[in-house]
């Protein structure tokens, strides 16, 4: 059993966990994902079961996150419960000296990348026993979020808005863009897409795959344009197609610009930092 600490339910961390829990069922038996959105209730579900590990999601809320940690320290069964906290956004110096503590003496990892986390899942989930995983070596906590060296001052704490029903596809554009100190936010459809930006406002650009269900990224981008406050955010079209009259389809539809799947990585970050720029 494993517990997933997000405030959005149903959140992409919460599809990782699944994602490799559907992987292990297969060869390690049945793996039970758990969610909690507060800190109350996910000490509430760890006191009424037991779990292997917790994942974290640093990017709630400050207070809540100080407050968990708290908890788990105070309480003798919890304290030793492996924790992987996953962060996107450039830490505060509390949030680095809380971490630091607790990491000097209890079982913390920090861990930026979703590819790593995914593979800490997997490690702990396939253990025989709780807290038999060995934890993962660091030099120290970075207050900075980037694996790749110094990020992009162009890119680094943008908020980018992914559009897409395909998990596979979020996991990977969110760890191109959080490689480069960009914050990610994604939505499933084109629906929720509206939802989502009208709920965050401060979004610098949106990547919108185009084959989606509900309202695909052709009615999405149309919809999004006829909202005046957001009549000259970027929106960049994501589409496995390429066929001739695509582009110009996808432009007519309200897009900035337009890239097709495969998505090589320098190009998109080309793309996007041509938008970002001054």
């Amino acid at each position: 059993r494993l517990l997933v600490v997000e405030s959005r339910r149903s959140g992409l961390l919460s599809q990782l966990a699944e994602s490799v829990a559907a992987d292990l069922d297969r060869t390690h038996g049945p793996v039970r994902v758990v969610t909690a959105n507060d800190p109350v209730t996910a000490v509430e579900t760890l006191r009424r079961d037991d779990h292997h590990c917790v994942v974290l999601d640093l990017g709630m809320w400050q207070d809540g996150v100080a407050e968990f940690l708290r908890v788990l320290e105070e309480d003798p069964v919890l304290c030793e419960l492996p924790v992987l906290a996953h962060h996107t956004r450039t830490l505060t110096r509390p949030q680095v000296n809380l971490l630091r503590s607790r990491s000097d003496t209890r079982p913390l990892e920090l861990l930026p990348s979703l590819d790593e986390l995914r593979e800490r899942i997997t490690l702990h989930l396939s253990a025989q026993e709780r807290g038999a995983v060995l934890p993962l070596l660091r030099q120290g906590l970075d207050e900075r979020p980037c694996a790749a060296g110094e990020a992009d001052a162009v890119l680094a704490d943008k908020k980018v808005l992914v559009v897409d029903d395909d998990v596979r596809n979020v996991f990977a554009l969110t760890n191109i863009l959080e490689l480069h100190g960009m914050r990610v936010l994604y939505a499933e459809n084109g629906r929720k897409g509206i939802e989502m930006l009208s709920c965050n406002e401060d979004v610098d650009l949106v990547l919108m795959d185009i084959m989606m269900p509900e309202m695909d990224g052709y009615a999405a981008t149309a919809a999004i344009r006829k909202m005046p406050r957001f009549a000259d955010l970027p929106i960049i079209a994501v589409t496995a197609k390429a066929m001739q009259g695509d582009r110009e389809k996808t432009l007519s539809a309200g897009a900035s610009d337009y890239v097709t799947k495969p998505v090589d990585a320098q190009e998109l970050l080309t793309r996007i930092q041509r938008w970002m720029s001054p």
